[in-house]
């Protein structure tokens, strides 16, 4: 087992180095640059999200696409995943990471509008699209796009359910005085998700759109009152972040900065990990949403990357550097990985600290689950019909009920490299079809409220 373990640590390191960094976030820079730099439309985009379109054709709201996206991408990775980044890369890490979320805006805007433009419908009326229909219907690879369907399918079960439904059980039982039996947080979570993911995606869309603005204003509420507790070191927590992303050093608290190309290294992999953009999982609803055109969803999508790195991740970031440095009680020689200088950190604050960290992670694993139960889902109707949903569904959610009490180490490593190889297929589509996002979005910005006429086709599946 432990020969199978190094196998899969070696080949998620390989896959996850520097070629697969540079191609997400070259892939990020060409399609800032081919936009016509999009994110300038970031508080258009916003505004748009919370605008309904009801009478365009889809299966849910522009808020509820936007919600359910962002409960799979504001997960775990916003709290533990940038103490990692910091542990591994030092402060300068979340300076990287913030930028990747910045420029990785524009994939997340351009992988959405070709899942819209190119989506299709069942015969039932529901809405079907992603990087496999790109690929099969704008370029002719439908292999390229069975690939990226097997490799998001096989994703959601690890990252999207068996991985997160550990997460939980493991801060509640470090947490919660009262003794209680992983299996039983398997059963309880296993109920409620089979409840929520048996009415599709509407089902899943209602309750994200109630579940992810209370939890993401509930952590970012809290990291603000944190951050007032710590005023007098916020100056020297910004400047170590950014003087650390560039050169080596060390700050007050023992945080040590390691270099411009650590710090490159984990801050990137970090954020990209943390926003999925490239990655093709968000665009898989985007193409359930109402939108007049592919434009407007797109630009709702891309306010995803928008809340999750350049708001969360940076808040997580701020959190956990100044609080560091203002209290010597961390002994940053102690601490072993990121989740235990993330644990650390806030439990510097009494009382808050400790809560904002176990509900942040709670419903940030939670909603995870639900988000990703319709990108599998999803994938797995393209690559076997309507008739594979049901095993599907019976599948994950016996995941959610049985990940507590598994040892996921490897599974987490597994889910790594097929994340990486979900982004391949995807980046693909978005690399070959960027003319057309360019062509789009020079029109559609000034005829936004112009419908696309565009017929959808009717698939029989």
């Amino acid at each position: 087992m432990q020969t199978i373990n190094e196998f899969f640590n070696k080949l998620d390191s390989a896959i996850w180095g520097v070629p697969m960094i540079v191609l997400l976030f070259g892939t990020h820079l060409f399609l800032t640059v081919r936009t016509g730099f999009i994110q300038r439309k970031t508080f258009t985009a916003i505004k748009l999200s919370v605008t309904k379109d009801p009478d365009s054709p889809g299966e849910v709201s522009q808020f509820q696409a936007l919600t359910t996206a962002l409960a799979s991408t504001i997960g775990t990775g916003n709290i533990v995943g940038v103490g990692t980044a910091v542990f591994l890369g030092g402060p300068g890490a979340v300076l990287w990471c913030w930028l990747t979320g910045v420029f990785g805006i524009a994939t997340k805007y351009s992988e959405s509008l070709i899942a819209v433009k190119y989506r299709v419908q069942t015969k039932d009326g529901r809405m079907q699209g992603g990087a496999m229909y790109a690929l099969e219907r704008a370029l002719g690879l439908k292999w390229l796009g069975v690939l990226f369907a097997l490799f998001a399918l096989f994703a959601s079960f690890g990252i999207g359910s068996g991985t997160q439904i550990n997460a939980i059980a493991e801060i509640i039982e470090n947490n919660v005085p009262l003794p209680i039996p992983r299996i039983a947080i398997g059963l309880i979570f296993g109920m409620i998700t089979a409840v929520v993911i048996i009415g599709g995606i509407k089902s899943i869309a209602t309750v994200c759109e109630k579940l992810v603005p209370f939890m993401a204003a509930f952590y970012v509420a809290g990291c603000l009152i944190i951050l007032s507790i710590n005023a007098d070191f916020i100056l020297p927590a910004l400047k170590a972040i950014v003087t650390l992303a560039f050169k080596p050093g060390a700050v007050a608290g023992g945080l040590v900065g390691r270099g411009i190309m650590l710090a490159m290294q984990y801050g990137i992999a970090r954020g990209l990990f943390s926003n999925e953009s490239g990655m093709g999982s968000a665009p898989l609803v985007a193409s359930a949403a109402q939108t007049r055109n592919p434009v407007r969803q797109a630009l709702v999508s891309s306010t995803g990357t928008f809340w999750d790195t350049v708001v969360v991740c940076l808040m997580t970031g701020l959190v956990l550097v100044s609080t560091i440095m203002k209290n010597p009680d961390i002994n940053m020689d102690m601490i072993q990985n990121g989740g235990q200088m993330t644990t650390a950190a806030f439990s510097q604050i009494p009382v808050l600290g400790p809560v904002i960290l176990v509900v942040g992670i709670i419903t940030f694993a939670y909603s995870t689950i639900l988000g990703w139960s319709y990108y599998g889902e999803r994938c797995c109707e393209y690559l076997f019909g309507a008739k594979g949903m049901l095993p599907y569904k019976i599948i994950f959610v016996s995941i959610v009920v049985v990940g507590p009490v598994l040892s996921l180490d490897l599974v987490w490593t597994i889910s790594d490299i097929l994340n990486a190889l979900m982004a391949i297929p995807n980046l693909v589509a978005v690399l070959l079809l960027s003319g057309v996002v360019a062509k789009d979005t020079k029109y559609y910005l000034s005829h936004l409220d112009e419908r696309d006429e565009t017929p959808i086709p009717v698939i029989d599946k």
